[in-house]
């Protein structure tokens, strides 16, 4: 086999800000790993595909690799990344064959690139081996903003942007000229071609594509389920034909939350003031009914929990009401393409007693979610730590949809 892809799929996502690794986050519903490997198999000529995964996720990845390749499943492999992109992409080059002459470097987060732009890539890199020159390709697109250079807040210079590209993936070379550059390099760079030119090699663009954007931030994951749903026919309008296609991509998501009464804290349950009630103990203001209804929405939009994304210990957070968190999930689902349709919260305790406050609850907890809630209140007859009186328990159900 003389062509290879290596798909970069170690990232943690930090900035995506849903506490798993990017690749394992859904996007309309599928994988973004699975996004990025389809292309990969409808590719003219058979394509080693190597994913680099997190080291604690390889045999999940191992299952959407085979679930995604099908038949052609001998074609791939996958191996444990490094401590950074650098010491992933070397890892994921060590596997490769010496009859590999051709290599595409590509990151899982461009997860809707194109077949066309790894075809791209993969005939310059070919030519350039044909003509002996061993040039390096990388896909790329004019910059459109204007471009200034600051000092601070201080703008210095309008830059000419027509010098200027964006650069995307996947990125190609002659596998043994990349190889030694990474062999070579002192320093990590933000990219393969900047590795292989920091070791002297030449690198040349091919026109990119819009829709190999990187997904990097909540409002870069919205826009690619945009894109997504709008050609899969799936918008959430009312259109004629949208209604099932809706109903298809409608979520749900469970969340649990538990916290022990504490005599000298303030009572709050479902945003609502108990005056001469304990309180519930907790890093925030303790409130299980508003953390339970926060981590049902995160969970419906597949974005991870409370813990995951508000911290457990955080000063910002200290003594935080629950609007905070539910506040936090709702926009993360915004950001995501999701809106909450509708949430039910079960109030597991002795006390304090719901049942005369239901209806201001539920309009507590709507107001800020956005969608109707309803409260249920029950007991669990004096089983239990809530019914030893210990603390209190809420259960939540979340369903949400494309916005």
């Amino acid at each position: 086999m003389s062509r290879a892809v290596v798909v970069v799929a170690a990232g943690s996502g930090t900035r995506l800000g849903i506490g798993t690794a990017k690749a394992f986050v859904p996007v309309a519903g599928q994988l973004m790993l699975a996004r990025a490997l389809e292309p990969l198999f409808t590719l003219a000529s058979p394509t080693l595909v190597v994913v680099v995964a997190p080291a604690a996720l390889l045999d999940e990845c191992r299952q959407v690799v085979a679930s995604v390749a099908g038949a052609a499943a001998s074609y791939t492999a996958v191996v444990p990344g490094g401590a950074d992109r650098h010491g992933s992409v070397e890892a994921g080059l060590a596997v490769l064959p010496d009859s590999v002459a051709s290599v595409l470097v590509h990151d899982a987060a461009r997860c809707l690139t194109p077949a066309s732009q790894f075809e791209r890539v993969f005939d310059a890199v070919v030519g350039a081996l044909v003509d002996g020159s061993g040039v390096g390709f990388v896909p790329a697109l004019p910059v459109t903003d204007t471009i200034k250079r600051v000092s601070g807040a201080e703008v210095v210079e309008t830059v000419d942007r027509a010098a200027l590209v964006g650069v995307q993936t996947p990125q190609g070379f002659p596998l043994a000229a990349l190889r030694q550059a990474y062999a070579l390099s002192a320093r990590a760079e933000t990219d393969d071609a900047g590795v292989f030119q920091a070791a002297g090699g030449t690198v040349q663009v091919v026109p990119g594509d819009a829709d190999a954007f990187k997904i990097t931030t909540p409002w870069d994951l919205g826009r690619a389920e945009s894109i997504v749903r709008s050609r899969s026919g799936s918008g959430s309008g009312s259109g004629s034909g949208s209604g099932s296609s809706v109903a298809e991509q409608t979520r749900f998501g469970l969340g649990v939350d538990v916290h022990a009464f504490d005599a000298d804290s303030p009572c709050r349950v479902g945003l609502l003031d108990f005056p001469g009630e304990a309180g519930l103990s907790g890093h925030s203001d303790g409130d299980a009914v508003a953390h339970a209804v926060c981590d049902a929405l995160l969970s419906a939009g597949g974005l991870g929990d409370i813990g995951g994304r508000f911290g457990t210990s955080d000063p910002a957070y200290a003594g935080a009401t629950g609007d905070v968190f539910i506040r936090g999930a709702v926009d993360a689902l915004a950001g995501a393409g999701l809106a909450p349709v509708s949430v039910t919260v079960q109030v597991i305790g002795n006390r304090p007693r719901i049942g005369t406050r239901r209806a201001e609850m539920q309009d507590a907890l709507a107001a800020v979610v956005g969608a109707p809630v309803a409260v249920s209140g029950t007991t669990t007859d004096g089983l239990g730590f809530t019914g030893r009186g210990e603390g209190l328990a809420a259960i939540a159900t979340a369903v949400v949809r494309p916005a």
